[in-house]
């Protein structure tokens, strides 16, 4: 992907996270249950090994939390979770 449009994603996965995900999952955490945080290791824990699992729970929910595909739109679910993947991976260190 050229980098110009890797930025754009980056934008709009950071965007649609803060918008739908951040008051729950807070720099990756989670203020309900904190075993279920967006931390790579708790995600593998969980069996969430990449990011269209995320995307999936994205869509449809999982156990109490509610699935947003209607909030998410077209492709919403796949450009949060690829953002969310890529900053699990970097420990949600901020650049």
């Amino acid at each position: 992907m050229p980098k110009e449009l890797n930025a754009i994603a980056a934008d709009s996965g950071r965007n649609l996270f803060n918008h739908n995900c951040a008051g729950c999952h807070v720099n990756g955490g989670n203020i309900i249950r904190r075993s279920k945080n967006l931390k790579i290791s708790s995600l593998k824990r969980n069996g969430i090994d990449n990011p269209e699992a995320i995307a999936k729970i994205a869509r449809q929910g999982v156990g109490i939390m509610s699935g947003y595909e209607d909030e998410l739109g077209d492709n919403g679910d796949q450009i949060v979770a690829n953002w969310v993947w890529e900053q699990a991976q970097k420990a949600w260190v901020q650049e």
